[in-house]
């Protein structure tokens, strides 16, 4: 008999100092997990997109872009055919319309200036735009669990599986 007197009061003083301990729980337990629920939220996830674009250019001409060979040629030709037409004053009068037409005419058609003086070329340009793209994310779980016969329910950051670890406190 005095041994199991002796055992317990062991046994209470151990609980006595247990449940005065200064750490957030006195021990730790298991539970039967009942259920895991994962808990969702919408996140957005901004990207970038890019892709590559053909686009066209203007390029002005300058003036010393001009062919010159195109209006020497038209100049001559039209002085000549202007010189055909006419007597006297009349024909030097004629041959220099001509020669001036047939210059401003053998310009343009030399230098293509058909698009008003403007060349075009295209180029590939890189275009980007961000993009926000929302997904559905599991955020926690809402697990429940059976301890000493009492149901209880958390949020947990993982899935704890088939039991959970408790930390357990013992009251005064």
């Amino acid at each position: 008999m005095k041994r199991y007197s002796v055992l317990t009061a062991l046994l209470f003083s151990g609980l006595a100092t247990l449940a005065h301990a200064e750490r957030p729980y006195d021990f730790t337990d298991t539970a039967r997990v009942i259920s895991v629920r994962p808990i969702y939220e919408r996140a957005a996830h901004p990207r970038r997109e890019c892709w590559d674009e053909e686009v066209s250019e203007r390029q002005s001409r300058r003036s010393g872009d001009r062919d010159l060979g195109g209006t020497v040629i038209g100049g001559i030709a039209g002085g000549l055919l202007g010189s055909q037409v006419g007597k006297g004053n009349g024909k030097t009068a004629a041959a220099a319309v001509g020669a001036v037409t047939g210059a401003v005419v053998g310009d343009r058609i030399a230098s293509d200036d058909r698009d008003g003086g403007d060349r075009y070329r295209s180029r590939s340009v890189q275009r980007c735009r961000e993009v926000a793209e929302e997904r559905e994310e599991v955020s926690g779980y809402t697990v429940k669990y059976q301890y000493n016969g009492r149901n209880f329910t958390t949020r947990m950051d993982r899935d704890p599986g088939r039991t959970v670890r408790l930390g357990v406190t013992l009251l005064d």
